[in-house]
């Protein structure tokens, strides 16, 4: 549609400026939109209603021509081509209306949204940087607490004693001297196993030095001792010839007495102690009962309790009867007691006898001594 030259109001030859509100529009630039269309991120009319049309645009009055100047010629207004109506635009869906994530690959191959991506890395890196500190900081309270505790501890305290000071080694302090150890005392019983070794004084004053020997806390009181060579001459009964045959030498008489009881004990010596055991085993008969003043008849052809025991390379035989020369019966428990005592100090005067011999032979001998080898 076309309104001639000058325009609908305006007469030719009309000079000022001129708006041409119908003429031809722009050309239009690759990837701009079409007037009348929804730009991106727009909405459209409602789904199903119809696109308005966009009202008409109001002429501009021409200006009138100055004095002087010649009106210009109007241009051919070239006719509008028909408004296109806004078009109906479709309503996003759910997945279109969300954001894209920042971390998510645009389609067609464009480039990530790198300020959503720094965003991101910025949150994380101050929320490692929160945790570190507050672990740092947890960490630091927790020091503190123990060490105030510890010095409150060692305020409280104050009260202990101080170290003792160990005195120091001075010049004119000796230095410890270390002797050699001391062996063992060997067994005893070595000594008085044979007459090698068994080589202490032997007699009967020396083995039964006691006048009133107190066995077991009774009290006896010595009556009579002696000495024979002669083993056989003081046994009875068949021991003389088990004496004589075992290699007696020598046999050690000692009579006690307590309450009208008396004792005798006779020791035979041999060389071994495998002769006494021998005689022990093969012993008869008794010792011969040695009298004295206070045991004048006792065990003189009647009956009395026997013994025979062995230590070492002795053997030794105890008979006990009453001092008034009865019989003793077996029920009586008065004679049987003395034999009992009288054995069991002699047994004790042997072990004493080896017990003195071992310890004088792990004693160091004077000549031993470092001073005499220097």
């Amino acid at each position: 549609m076309s309104f001639g030259q000058g325009g609908p109001y305006g007469a030719q030859g009309d000079s000022g400026p001129h708006t041409t509100p119908w003429g031809a529009p722009p050309p239009q630039q690759p990837g701009q939109p079409q007037p009348g269309q929804p730009q991106p991120g727009q909405f459209g009319p409602p789904p199903g209603q119809p696109a308005q049309a966009l009202p008409p645009q109001q002429p501009v009055r021409p200006q009138p021509p100055q004095p002087g100047h010649p009106a210009p010629a109007a241009p051919q207004a070239a006719p509008l081509p028909p408004q296109q109506p806004y078009a109906a635009v479709q309503q996003p869906t759910q997945a279109q209306s969300q954001a894209p994530s920042p971390w998510a690959q645009p389609q067609g191959g464009g480039t990530p949204d790198w300020a959503a991506l720094a965003d991101t890395a910025d949150r994380d890196r101050r929320r490692k940087w929160l945790l570190i500190g507050g672990g740092a900081l947890a960490t630091a309270a927790v020091a503190a607490i123990v060490a105030t505790a510890v010095v409150l501890s060692d305020k409280g305290d104050k009260n202990l004693p101080a170290a003792e000071k160990l005195p120091s080694a001075s010049a004119g302090t000796p230095e410890p001297t270390f002797s050699k150890a001391v062996t063992p005392p060997p067994n005893p019983r070595e000594f008085i196993s044979s007459q090698e070794k068994d080589t202490a004084p032997l007699t009967v004053k020396t083995l039964f030095p006691h006048s009133k020997p107190s066995l077991d806390k009774r009290v006896y009181k010595r009556a009579a001792q002696d000495t024979a060579t002669d083993c056989a001459s003081v046994a009875q009964g068949g021991l003389g010839q088990v004496l004589a045959d075992n290699g007696c030498r020598q046999v050690l008489r000692s009579t006690y007495v307590r309450d009208g009881v008396a004792v005798t004990v006779g020791v035979a010596v041999f060389d071994t102690k495998a002769a006494a055991d021998k005689a022990k085993e093969q012993s008869t008969g008794n010792i011969a009962p040695l009298t004295g003043d206070d045991a004048a008849s006792f065990c003189q052809g009647t009956a009395c309790r026997l013994s025979a025991n062995a230590e070492g390379r002795y053997a030794y035989f105890t008979i006990a009867g009453f001092t008034n020369g009865s019989a003793v019966t077996p029920d009586d428990t008065k004679a049987l007691q003395a034999g009992r005592d009288v054995a069991g100090y002699t047994f004790r005067r042997i072990m004493a006898r080896a017990n003195t011999q071992a310890a004088a032979a792990a004693s160091p001998k004077p000549s031993d001594s470092p001073k005499n080898k220097a």
